[in-house]
C-alpha cells in the first residue's frame, strides 16, 4: 500500500513539473518581458502578428535566437505558439514571435532595442 501511494505521489509530482514546463514563459522585469534567465525578450517588425510563423530564420535566428516552446506547449493568455520553418515551436506574445538578442550578455540588458529600426523590447 505504501509503495502504491509513493508511486501515486511521484506520478502527480511529475505531472505538476511537466505542467510547469508547458506553462507560457515571460515575466515583467524593469518594464519589459524577460525569459527564464532574466534575459530581455524582443519582437521583430517583419513578423506578421497572428500569422502563426516567424520570418527570422537562418542567420537572423543565429543573432536573434527564438524563445523556443516545447512540442506540447499550449496557448495561455497573451502567449501563443508558432511553427518555425524547420517545424520547431516558438512562443509568440500577442501574436508576435518572441526572440532573445545574442548581444545581451546579462539579465536586464536591452541592447537589442531599436536594432535596424525593427527590433523592440516587449512591454507587458
Amino acid at each position: 500500500m505504501v509503495r502504491k501511494l509513493t508511486l501515486s505521489i511521484l506520478g502527480a509530482a511529475a505531472l505538476t513539473l511537466a505542467g510547469h514546463a508547458m506553462a507560457a514563459p515571460g515575466m515583467a522585469s524593469n518594464g519589459v518581458l524577460v525569459g527564464d534567465k532574466g534575459m530581455t525578450l524582443y519582437t521583430f517588425d517583419k513578423d506578421t502578428a497572428n500569422s502563426g510563423k516567424s520570418v527570422c530564420n537562418g542567420k537572423c535566428a543565429a543573432l536573434w535566437p527564438p524563445l523556443m516552446a516545447p512540442a506540447g506547449a499550449k496557448a495561455e493568455g497573451p502567449w501563443t505558439v508558432v511553427t518555425r520553418d524547420d517545424g520547431a515551436k516558438q512562443w509568440a506574445y500577442k501574436g508576435m514571435p518572441v526572440y532573445y538578442w545574442v548581444k545581451d550578455k546579462a539579465a536586464g540588458d536591452k541592447t537589442g532595442e531599436g536594432v535596424a529600426g525593427a527590433w523592440h523590447v516587449i512591454k507587458p
